[in-house]
């Protein structure tokens, strides 16, 4: 593994596993990843042999920090008891045996959208904010990460929080995918963001909020729109910032 790279990350996703060293003193890929398409029955066995192989593709040290960031909510030393974006047979399973035994040394899982909040924190738009920060993706669904003065707080689902006067889920009303189904106007699909960003804003009163998801680079057309009092900014780090943050998050667990 190159020089630069002080540890290395991987970012599960439903179509692709991306992978690729990390230079954690800029926040920043040290070199291209490679991103190997999920298989179509993804099972824990094919998912963790893909993973291993990209391991070896990059000759990363034994000694190197080594994050996942994975599609579901994980909980250190307890089975997975939800997926939706793999195959079923990853219920009942610990995400991190199964990952560190395939690849033969310690693996660090996190939820993916917690490792894209994380990465934003330390490295992209949230760099330096104290308080709390929520961090949320818009794409087939709404990923969330709640972090509190540079701590994480894991595992949050506020893409499903309840939306009042019988709209239901959020995700379902508000992700960008249901902009693209229903054809929406940027204009329209704001103001149904207001209503989603001004509900987390009246119960967690955050500092900041940070949106990502691919649709964050067209930010300028929807969030001046997003009539809340919060602070509201695009993410920095779009589709490197799952790589990136299981990487950081994975030196703050096996480095002591």
């Amino acid at each position: 593994m190159i020089a630069t790279a002080q540890a290395f990350g991987v970012d599960i996703g439903g179509s692709g596993i991306k992978a690729a060293p990390v230079d954690l003193e800029h926040g920043e890929f040290a070199e291209p990843r490679l991103k190997i398409l999920t298989p179509k029955v993804s099972t824990p066995q094919s998912v963790a042999a893909i993973v291993k192989q990209q391991l070896e593709h990059f000759e990363v040290g034994e000694d190197t920090p080594m994050g996942v960031a994975f599609p579901a909510p994980i909980k250190p030393g307890q089975k997975l008891d939800f997926m939706a974006n793999l195959d079923q047979s990853w219920i009942g399973v610990d995400v991190t045996e199964v990952f560190s035994e395939a690849c033969g040394r310690p693996v660090t899982v996190v939820n993916d959208a917690d490792a894209a909040g994380l990465a934003e924190q330390r490295f992209g738009a949230a760099k330096g904010q104290d308080g709390l920060v929520i961090a949320t993706t818009l794409g087939t669904g709404i990923g969330t990460a709640l972090i509190y003065n540079g701590v994480l707080i894991p595992n949050t689902e506020l893409g499903h929080i309840e939306l009042p006067k019988g709209k239901g889920d959020a995700e379902k009303w508000a992700a960008s995918s249901v902009k693209d189904n229903e054809g929406l106007s940027y204009k329209q699909w704001a103001k149904r963001l207001t209503k989603y960003y001004g509900l987390l804003e009246k119960y967690f009163n955050p500092d900041l909020f940070v949106v990502g998801g691919g649709v964050s680079r067209a930010s300028d057309k929807f969030l001046p729109l997003i009539d809340i009092n919060a602070e509201i900014v695009p993410a920095k780090l779009r589709n490197e910032a799952g790589i990136i943050g299981a990487a950081y998050y994975a030196t703050t667990k096996q480095l002591h």
